[in-house]
């Protein structure tokens, strides 16, 4: 008996020691992603920052004097809209295919969506061009069939854009769909049949509604590449199709205007800061009256 009452006070001393290392050792162990963070995102949009406000403001009151700027912004925005409702449109039956499938089904489409991911993006983009091109594979298709008298102009529009980011960002908005329709427990799915719903009502009440966080997480995931993107655009767009990625490009490395183009990079960042928080707020607001519903 007096061996175990004299290690209490031992063991306690040693629970109370491991409590006040445990706050250094947590902020020791996040301390290289927190220099990771810091060194690869902080310090470069500080500069950045600094560098657009280096001629005193004129960069900014220059994009806001022209309109071109403006229209760019507004054509980027759009851009990324009509991207993300599509990939989202596209992505959630593949998704719940995904979720629902099993054995051989279920490896061949995980596979039609990873193997893309393998890919450059590069590499996809040119594969579009040979598609897509006067002699390309559709024109000869479309010509052999009787469907056009001549090739039409498919290469170098906003619509093979909207195509090409479509195609390559699908899987970002497949994947966290696909994960949130996973953890569903299928037994809610014959509650409400055994309730005397439909499929179809089982679908729009219940899984729909559920699959909400992984419909917002594929929209943000693919609204903010689109803002950003830069190769699909530059390879398969026209003059038309300008976007603020390829202007941010041309501002750097042919105009050299690098005040300018840091101006242009701020404004693409801060735009993209107030989408996600407008989002973020609207999902949450409508988050609960969807669950309730």
């Amino acid at each position: 008996m007096s061996l175990s009452t004299s290690s209490a006070p031992h063991r306690s001393s040693a629970s109370l020691g491991a409590s006040q290392f445990n706050p250094f050792i947590s902020w020791l162990l996040i301390l290289p992603l927190l220099v990771t963070f810091t060194l690869g995102f902080i310090y470069p949009v500080a500069k950045l920052m600094a560098l657009s406000f280096s001629t005193g403001g004129e960069t900014y009151l220059r994009l806001v004097e022209d309109s071109l700027y403006f229209s760019v912004l507004l054509s980027t925005v759009g851009t990324a809209a009509a991207v993300t409702f599509l990939c989202l449109a596209l992505g959630y039956p593949v998704a719940y295919a995904m979720a629902r499938l099993k054995g051989l089904g279920a490896l061949v489409t995980a596979a039609c969506v990873f193997v893309p991911l393998w890919t450059s993006v590069l590499i996809r983009s040119y594969a579009w061009i040979v598609l897509l091109q006067r002699n390309g594979i559709l024109n000869d298709i479309m010509l052999e069939t009787g469907f056009a008298e001549r090739p039409l102009k498919l290469l170098y529009t906003h619509g093979s854009v909207i195509l090409g980011m479509t195609h390559i960002l699908l899987p970002f908005a497949i994947l966290p769909i696909y994960g949130n329709l996973k953890t569903l427990p299928a037994d809610l799915a014959r509650a409400a049949a055994n309730l005397g719903a439909g499929r179809l009502d089982t679908f729009l009440r219940v899984t729909l509604p559920l699959s909400m966080p992984g419909i917002y997480a594929g929209a943000i995931l693919c609204f903010v590449l689109a803002l950003g993107f830069y190769i699909t655009p530059a390879l398969l767009g026209g003059p038309g199709s300008l976007l603020m990625a390829t202007l941010i490009g041309q501002q750097t490395t042919v105009v050299l205007d690098w005040p300018f183009a840091a101006a242009l990079s701020t404004t693409l960042l801060c735009v993209t800061l107030l989408v996600v928080l407008i989002c973020r707020r609207a999902f949450s607001l409508t988050k609960g009256s969807t669950y309730v519903h």
